[in-house]
């Protein structure tokens, strides 16, 4: 069994290294993806590490931009092109951390060789989509780079009917899909159905925050549908009012603690270091 972990990252690089470290494994690789506006040289320290690598194929990355859905599928290709057999590809942010002891979650990524693990909503469900739809059937200039763009973009959707989801395909989505654990079949599946649908591709260019929705579509549609478990691994919390997750902080410990989950996200040591101490101590090395 060996899962190539996939880090997309833009800052606290010591932060990084924290959770590299707590999730050492001699049968996990860990790719970091380097967003391209931010310099190198503060990450570069990690390429010591024991099987770390970072993906040569950059991208820009703007929140709720597309590109951070295509830096994603850049680095799977790029990593299957190395011709490592992998089990798993697990998708984490470098505000992620594991929340169970590292055997306890190789253990369970080798009890379920074969199955995917992504959250999902079906379209059905009018309280997510009914605000979520808006970020296709709209036209959305996030990841362009001139000036009046939203001015302009005001425009057009003023101007113009709703866009249609290119595929005849029902739509799944959650604000916690962005993060998942998927097979290596579901990870070659992906990378080659994008290079079959260029007019997917330009739709998507306009859209926003499409991480949420726009994989767990293409998987939940494909064949490997029935190996998918409605699952991200992931300890999350929000506040409705918010986009974002919220911090964890050390108020957080007992509900991580009592989580079945595998990891939590997120985390920010410039505004609370001391929860991932305690994560050290009282969880990741089994101590009560």
């Amino acid at each position: 069994m060996r899962v190539a972990n996939i880090i997309m990252a833009y800052k606290n690089p010591m932060q990084l290294g924290l959770m590299i470290e707590a999730m050492a494994h001699p049968e996990f690789d860990f790719y970091i993806h380097l967003d391209k506006k931010i310099n190198i040289a503060n990450f570069q320290y990690l390429q010591h590490l024991p099987n770390v690598y970072f993906i040569a194929n950059r991208t820009v990355c703007n929140w709720g931009g597309f590109q951070f859905v295509q830096a994603i599928l850049r680095s799977l290709e790029e990593i299957l092109h190395k011709n490592i057999s992998y089990d798993f590809y697990n998708l984490l942010s470098a505000q992620d951390y594991p929340i169970k002891p590292i055997e306890v979650i190789a253990d369970f990524y080798r009890q379920n060789i074969g199955k995917s693990f992504v959250s999902y909503d079906m379209e059905a469900n009018e309280n997510w989509w009914s605000h979520a739809r808006s970020r296709f059937e709209s036209y959305h200039f996030t990841d362009f780079k001139f000036r009046g763009k939203y001015l302009l973009q005001r425009a057009i959707n003023h101007v113009l009917p709703k866009r249609k989801f290119p595929l005849p395909a029902k739509l799944y989505g959650t604000c916690i899909s962005s993060w998942w654990s998927i097979s290596s079949e579901c990870a070659a599946y992906l990378t080659s159905y994008i290079k079959d649908q260029p007019q997917l591709m330009r739709f998507m260019k306009y859209t926003w925050a499409a991480d949420e929705f726009f994989i767990a579509t293409l998987l939940m549609d494909s064949p490997y549908k029935d190996t998918i478990v409605n699952d991200n691994l992931r300890f999350i919390t929000w506040d409705e009012n918010l986009p974002n997750p919220l911090i964890l902080k050390s108020a957080d410990f007992a509900g991580i603690r009592s989580s079945e989950k595998l990891f939590a996200r997120k985390f920010d040591i410039d505004i609370d270091a001391e929860i991932l101490s305690q994560i050290n101590e009282k969880i990741l090395t089994n101590v009560l």
